[in-house]
């Protein structure tokens, strides 16, 4: 499946450079723009930085340390701070559009949005076009809104039933919405959550579709093309788009060939529909929901992970960051680690979660990694994971994003 796609592609990329003109190809390389958006390990407060410069070129003071996300767009951060029960939103100051044979890049000053959006306990942000979900562990429902109105600072979020608080995800999918469930029969001692038992396909106007698919302990989610898989104890499952009924859903079991483990962290392929998962702390899953015989293949990491993603303009790059500081290029296609390099001193796993370690992102053809105990943020070239800056952030830079890409700029 993997080499088909590739060679597909390859020559899709092949026949629609050769139709552009000379002078549009170069003025579009080069017209490019990359921001990172760092928040602080502790401290209320996220960095916009210029990658190119180094220099920061905006700082957004919060209610609280905040988890980020950046939207589907790559218009809107989003700074969840679960803690304070907020959600505030950063327009990145870059925007794409398509415009046939070519895209247009236009770059503004990143800015906070000044309309925020409140709820108890905020954990995933999911966006799918211009719609955003916002789900909410302490209370029974999440909030849909448009990234539109959000940027016009004129939200109007319509509230959805959950059923009952539990620490879940909802995605718009097309017409429809995919939400976790929770088990309501499971014990649950005083002050926690019921565990999630597995997922329902509601309309637009919240009314449940068919019967809840299982997915025990569901966890994770990701989107690959037109498709979203989710993580649960008996394997991965994936929704499909299937007309005006909905979507459907099936189960990608495990298997007993497979190592005991589980994935509860996901990534999707951009330009090739595949899907990249965590199989306990020590090992990637490369998933092909296509491949109903053999979907999952097993990688063995040398220590335990610490971040890994996917990047999105070379769709058979992932890296992953080890905790013996060590950099990996795995190569999706091939299904293996092609390179490997030290970049961070060790970040052991040990200890509690949230204790500040790296995180990465991509930006063109740089890997960003945090490195909260020197307040640097590294960049090591995605051709050769060797470093080539560094660029300094005050406090403990942890959480990280990056927005941008190349356009034609009028």
């Amino acid at each position: 499946m993997a080499r088909h796609l590739f060679a597909i592609f390859a020559v899709a990329t092949a026949l629609t450079s050769a139709t552009l003109p000379s002078a549009s190809r170069a003025e579009e390389e080069q017209q490019e723009s990359w921001r990172l958006f760092v928040a602080d390990h502790s401290l209320p407060v996220v960095h916009a930085i210029d990658l190119a410069s180094g220099r920061q070129i905006g700082r957004f003071d919060l209610k609280g340390y905040a988890a980020l996300s950046l939207s589907d767009t790559g218009r809107t951060v989003f700074a969840v701070q679960g803690e304070e029960n907020v959600v505030h939103a950063i327009d990145t100051g870059i925007a794409l559009s398509d415009h046939g044979e070519h895209r247009d890049l236009e770059v503004a000053p990143p800015k906070l949005i000044g309309a925020t959006i409140k709820g108890e306990k905020p954990g995933h942000v999911v966006t799918h076009g211009d719609d955003v979900a916002i789900f909410y562990d302490r209370t029974d429902r999440f909030d849909l809104l448009k990234e539109s109105s959000l940027l016009q600072e004129k939200p109007e979020p319509k509230a959805v039933n959950t059923i009952a608080a539990h620490h879940g995800v909802a995605v718009p999918m097309g017409n429809h919405l995919l939400v976790s469930v929770p088990n309501m029969q499971a014990p649950v001692k005083e002050g926690e959550l019921p565990p999630r038992l597995g997922l329902r396909v509601l309309d637009r106007d919240g009314r449940q579709i068919g019967d809840v698919a299982p997915c025990t302990g569901l966890h994770g989610e990701a989107t690959s093309a037109r498709l979203v898989a989710f993580g649960c104890e008996e394997g991965v499952l994936i929704a499909r788009p299937s007309g005006a009924e909905g979507p459907s859903v099936e189960m990608l079991a495990y298997g007993a060939s497979l190592p005991r483990g589980k994935v509860s962290t996901l990534l999707g392929g951009r330009s090739m529909q595949f899907f990249l998962g965590n199989y306990g702390e020590d090992k990637l899953a490369l998933i092909d929901p296509d491949n109903t015989d053999a979907p999952y293949r097993i990688i063995d990491l040398p220590t335990r992970r610490v971040d890994f993603v996917l990047d999105p303009a070379k769709f058979q790059n992932a890296y992953i960051l080890t905790e013996d500081g060590r950099l990996h290029l795995l190569d999706t296609v091939k299904g293996e680690i092609v390179r490997s390099e030290t970049v961070t001193e060790p970040y052991s796993k040990d200890g509690h979660w949230r204790d500040p370690r790296p995180r990465l992102a991509v930006a063109g053809d740089d890997i960003a990694i945090t490195d909260p105990r020197h307040s640097l943020i590294r960049l090591v070239s995605t051709q050769t994971l060797k470093e080539v800056r560094t660029i300094p952030v005050e406090g403990q830079p942890f959480a990280l994003v990056a927005a941008g890409g190349s356009g034609a700029s009028h």
